[in-house]
């Protein structure tokens, strides 16, 4: 298989797991999406990722979640080396793939590299995670407008999304 059947596996997951009805994936009759009010070349970009991202020098060793921190949103400073990143999230298919690349799912350094190049004008001073809640409204009343006024705080004007 050349590819992870995800809404596949998914849907097999949610139904061993006793419930009644299959996942229903979020959709929108219209997309939450506003354009870009300027170049992305003069933006400044963040990065939301659920990837249950941490930091191998945080001085407790616990993400956020487990520190008990509220709510589902956490940040990460945008000048963390990549070797410090991490994930032990097991919400991914470890049949088909590894957390091994941490840019693969928290792609830092290509943010970086994308500044360099001139193609984002510059990251934002913190990266975002989202902790897996796998509930729809959650995600759209709690999760969601704590990002975004967190991006407002620091002044973003676009959020790359990145999930696992």
């Amino acid at each position: 298989m050349s590819h992870v059947k995800y809404i596949d596996r998914t849907r097999a997951y949610y139904l061993s797991q006793g419930y009644d009805k299959p996942y229903r994936w979020a959709h929108f009759d219209d997309v939450p999406f506003t354009p870009l009010k300027k170049p992305l070349s003069e933006s400044r970009v963040t990065l939301v990722s659920t990837s249950e991202i941490a930091v191998r020098s945080w001085d407790d060793q616990r993400t956020p979640l487990e520190k008990g921190a509220a709510p589902n949103v956490y940040g990460i400073p945008s000048d963390t080396p990549i070797e410090e990143l991490y994930s032990q999230t097991p919400d991914f298919d470890q049949h088909a793939t590894t957390l091994e690349d941490v840019n693969t799912y928290f792609p830092i350094t290509r943010m970086h590299e994308a500044v360099a190049d001139g193609r984002f004008g510059e990251v934002a001073p913190t990266f975002y995670g989202v902790y897996n809640a796998y509930s729809q409204r959650k995600t759209r009343e709690t999760d969601a407008p704590e990002v975004l006024r967190r991006c407002r705080n620091e002044e973003v004007d676009v959020a790359v999304l990145t999930p696992v």
